[in-house]
């Protein structure tokens, strides 16, 4: 295993001095081919998402290992280059180390290990692209080119414990119509009051669906324009709602609840595609990790779980809150750990004695 967790450290390194902004992966994707070729494995390129996958016995379920290639844009409050791995101590500092680089390699490495292994599972690795963009050239692109896929594994830093459901996402546009005028003479509609209502309405309403691990499906306003100067009614007013659902609710049925409840704003969905996922608490990996001492819990940030049409959880090394901000890390310990847990979910216990 040691040799594992030290290729894996080495081919992170490259890829954290790789820039990879998402829609820019290409050399970092390259890096990546070429460590997977050099080990051994077929790889197929789907625009700059990596698929491997080998023969597959039809009597068992199929796994797959998925993470992501891609990374923000570094913030300005750096202390270091994000583009210049350094390990102190245990910390290997770089942008996208965290997120999701230690999954992408410990995903990787436990492939490796279990190639060949008696086990109830097939496997599959998928190394992604525009996940942090939720583009069409990422996850989606790769879809159609997956075999049968009943369950996934999705590397992002959960602190090794599995995130058994996931907050989707619903970005709503919406516009108000008055009618201009002018203002000391209290002439015309103004967009901003017919607004009102609405606005408030959606501040106070409570989706009575909660969840056990994602609490509350939540809409907030997050974008709100109107006007052109002080002595004009404005005759429009825009805005933007930010809508995360729990799993007890599907986009469309809240882009249509909303249409009929804000009676005076036309509404518009961006998109319906970054659903809420669950996976069943009984299901067997998840019930695996509980046997191992793992906590289930609900996520509230978005991954590629969100394109996933089959089930799936995030389980990898990190921590959510060192993702998109200065100075990330991963702890080089966290990818060993990271490596061994997975192999030891997917060995079956009656295989791993003696």
């Amino acid at each position: 295993m040691e040799q594992l967790t030290n290729e894996a450290v080495e081919l992170l390194k490259q890829l954290i001095s790789t820039p990879s902004v998402s829609r820019d992966e290409a050399a970092a994707a390259n890096i990546l081919a070429d460590f997977i070729g050099k080990c051994g494995l077929p790889c197929q390129r789907i625009g700059n998402n990596l698929l491997v996958s080998e023969q597959l016995d039809a009597e068992k379920p199929t796994v797959l290992l998925c993470a992501h290639i891609d990374t923000v844009k570094p913030v300005s409050t750096w202390t270091r280059d994000p583009f210049t791995p350094t390990i102190e101590g245990d910390r290997l500092y770089g942008l996208g180390s965290n997120d999701c680089g230690g999954g992408l390699v410990s995903l990787l490495q436990a492939y490796r290990c279990l190639r060949g292994k008696a086990t109830k599972y097939n496997l599959v690795y998928l190394a992604s692209c525009e996940e942090e963009v939720s583009g069409a050239n990422g996850f989606s692109l790769a879809l159609s080119h997956l075999p049968k896929i009943d369950v996934a594994i999705v590397g992002e830093p959960t602190g090794m414990q599995p995130a058994i459901a996931e907050r989707g996402l619903m970005v709503v546009d919406g516009v108000a119509h008055g009618k201009s005028g002018h203002a000391a003479r209290n002439e015309g509609v103004n967009a901003i009051y017919e607004a009102l209502d609405d606005l408030v309405w959606l501040r106070d309403y409570r989706f009575t669906k909660e969840s056990a691990l994602l609490g509350a499906t939540k809409m907030t306003v997050t974008v709100l324009n109107s006007g052109t100067q002080h002595n004009v009614v404005p005759d429009e007013c825009r805005f933007v709602i930010d809508v995360r659902p729990n799993e007890h609710y599907q986009n469309e049925y809240l882009f249509v609840f909303l249409q009929k409840h804000m009676k005076k704003c036309e509404l518009t969905a961006r998109s319906f595609r970054l659903r809420s996922s669950h996976i069943d608490e009984q299901h067997p990996l998840i019930q695996r990790c509980k046997e191992m001492g793992m906590q289930p819990f609900g996520s509230p940030t978005l991954s590629d779980q969100a394109l996933m049409p089959f089930p799936s959880f995030k389980l990898g090394p990190g921590d959510s809150a060192r993702s998109h901000s200065a100075d990330e890390f991963i702890g080089i310990s966290e990818i060993a750990n990271a490596i061994s847990t997975y192999v030891e979910i997917i060995t079956d216990p009656a295989n791993s004695q003696g």
